[in-house]
Order: structure tokens, then sequence, then C-alpha cells
């Protein structure tokens, strides 16, 4: 890969994380679905600024960690475009801010359609974003990175898409967000069980590294419980059809992830299991809305 390429962009912008903001926005869609009040422009608008956020947090966070000196040669995962220097720190630092800026744009729409509710969850997520690693006090780092996805990658991202379409928040949404939430933050989970030994002595003290190993994988085999359950308790609750039911299958795409988490030796052999994970919480939002529109 060449520096500076289109190749390198797409390496920072790190493609295959892109199915865990997607996945509750598809969700929350589904759910508008069920309740007769999908509409597409608020539902894409959504998908987009979640997406954008993502990307500009996968910018920042590549920026940050590089400066922080949490990036070094020895990393165990996929090559970081500044660390690898396919990319330069000023350029994956710009590419954060237009990210972030398009991710603006997409919100100005929302806004005009949700109202300040949206303006508070769009400035949220951007900072959240950008203090992940970067800032002042970057929360990765201190071990709240967990709870920051659970939540906006969760009841967050789901009940802000549900929001934009019907203008009222719902008690199905926000449960169908903490299955979808425990998902993604398992992506979390297995990147930072991987990357724990390299962390800690960079002093970078995710859960991970204040937990230890065996409490990591018992975390990550919980936060599978939890989204295989969801949907059937949402069910019975009578919150939305039994072809919600569907989401918990995509559960069954963790079932080798879960085995190398447990008795992985090698640290490297996580990068399959965690993008095996990223796969299955894209997999959840699609699969649930999909059980929506029946």
């Amino acid at each position: 890969m060449k520096p500076g390429s289109p190749g390198a962009w797409l390496a920072g912008a790190r493609l295959r994380t892109l199915p865990a903001a997607a996945g509750p926005v598809l969700a929350g869609g589904g759910l508008a679905w069920s309740d007769g009040g999908f509409a597409v422009t608020p539902f894409l608008a959504a998908l987009a600024g979640a997406l954008l956020i993502q990307v500009g947090t996968n910018f920042s966070n590549d920026y940050s960690d590089f400066v922080r000196g949490a990036d070094t040669a020895e990393r165990l995962g996929t090559p970081r475009v500044t660390q690898a220097g396919l990319l330069d720190p000023r350029a994956v630092r710009l590419g954060a801010v237009v990210s972030f800026a398009l991710a603006v744009a997409a919100g100005v729409y929302l806004v005009s359609v949700g109202g300040w509710p949206i303006v508070w969850i769009g400035v949220a997520g951007i900072l959240a974003g950008i203090c992940y690693t970067g800032g002042p006090w970057p929360f990765g780092y201190h071990g709240l990175g967990d709870l920051f996805v659970l939540v906006f990658f969760g009841p967050v991202a789901v009940a802000g898409t549900y929001y934009v379409q019907l203008g009222r928040w719902a008690p199905a949404a926000l449960l169908a967000g903490i299955g979808a939430g425990a998902l993604a933050t398992a992506i979390l989970v297995v990147n930072n069980l991987r990357d724990r030994e390299t962390d800690e002595a960079a002093g970078k003290r995710t859960l991970a590294v204040r937990i230890g190993r065996t409490a990591t994988c018992a975390q990550y085999t919980f936060l599978l419980v939890v989204a295989v359950a969801i949907p059937p308790a949402g069910f019975l609750a009578g919150l939305w059809p039994a072809g919600a039911l569907l989401a918990s299958g995509a559960v069954l795409l963790t079932a080798a992830p879960l085995g190398a988490v447990w008795r992985h030796e090698d640290p490297r052999v996580l990068n399959p299991a965690l993008a095996a994970t990223a796969r299955a919480t894209g997999a959840y939002g699609l699969l649930f809305a999909a059980g929506c529109l029946w």
C-alpha cells in the first residue's frame, strides 16, 4: 500500500468497523416501520450521520493513539495508518475533522426534523468520538470506553433513529438498543483483550487492563448472552413482533470468536474474532429490522 493512496485512506477509515454503526440504525428503522412511521430521508440521514461519526472517530483514534505513543511497531492488530507511515498525522487529523463536519451536515437536517434532542445527541456523539482517545482526559484510557460504546451504539443510536422518524421516544427502541449496544461493546472487548499487554505497557488503562484476561473473557460472554436474550424479552413483553426473534440468530456468528476469546494463546488470533463480532453486530440490526417488517 502506497503512502497517501486511496487504499491508505480506506485503511484509516476502518471499514470493518462500520457494521457496528449501521446495525443500531437499521434496528431503529425496522422498529419505526413496525409502528407505521418509517420515513426514508430521516432514516438515511441518521445512517449517514452514524457512519460518518464512526469514520471520524476512527481517524481521531488513529491520530491520538499515535501522538500519545499507544500505537507502536509492536501493535498486534491491523496496522494503523499514522503509525505505519501511510498517512501524515496532520492528514489523519484533517480526515477526522472532515468526517465530523459531514456528520454535522447530516445532523442539521435531522435537527430540522427532530429539534433540540438531536442537537444534544449529535454534539455528544462527536465529542465522545474525539475524547475517546483524544483531549486532556481520554476516557478510553481510563476504562470507560465500554460504557461509551454500550450507550452510544445502543439505546442512543436505536432510539435516536426511531425518534427522528416518529417524533417520540419508545421503550421498545431503548430495549432494542441494549441488545445492539451489547454486541457493539463486544467488538471493543475483543479489541482490548487482544491489546491488553501492549496497552498496559503504554499506560492505556482500558477495562481489559484493569480487570484482567479471565474477567474480560467473561465480559464478552455476558454481552453475547444479553444480545441473545433481548429479542425474546421484547417479544414476550409485547413490544415488537415475533419476527424480531431473528436477531438472536445473528449471535451464532460469534460462536467461533467465543472459543477464540477463551482459548487463545497468541493474541493475534483474536483479529478474525474481532471482525466476526463486527459482522454479527451488523447482522443483528439487519435481522431485527427484517423481522419487524413482518
